[in-house]
């Protein structure tokens, strides 16, 4: 499953599952939510809440992944350099050594 498959799908899940229960609290405890002198229905009280949370989801998220986006990368860059340069300064070696297990290598005989 793809990254944004399941992200979509807790989403989703966190839409429904907030509705579900913000509806059945509200109904249980008989809770009137009033802005001004009006009051206002559940379900854009129950709405709101659910946007607000997946956009600090979003931004969780988006913080998350570039910190360790970041941290991976850099490492990833010291690596490739490390490799880099080991193969610059030891490319001699490494050839005489792959032409020798070359030429040394037992050969199967298949019947």
């Amino acid at each position: 499953m793809t990254f944004f498959k399941s992200l979509l799908l807790a989403i989703i899940a966190t839409l429904m599952l907030t509705y579900a229960f913000g509806i059945s609290l509200i109904e249980l405890f008989n809770v009137s939510f009033y802005m001004g002198h009006q009051e206002v229905e559940p379900l854009k009280v129950i709405s709101l809440s659910a946007i607000v949370a997946i956009l600090l989801v979003f931004a969780a998220l988006a913080i998350v992944l570039s910190v360790f986006g970041t941290i991976i990368f850099s490492i990833l860059l010291v690596c490739g350099g490390v490799l880099m340069v080991g193969v610059g300064v030891f490319w001699p070696i490494i050839l005489i050594a792959v032409l020798i297990w070359a030429c040394t290598r037992q050969k199967t005989v298949t019947n």
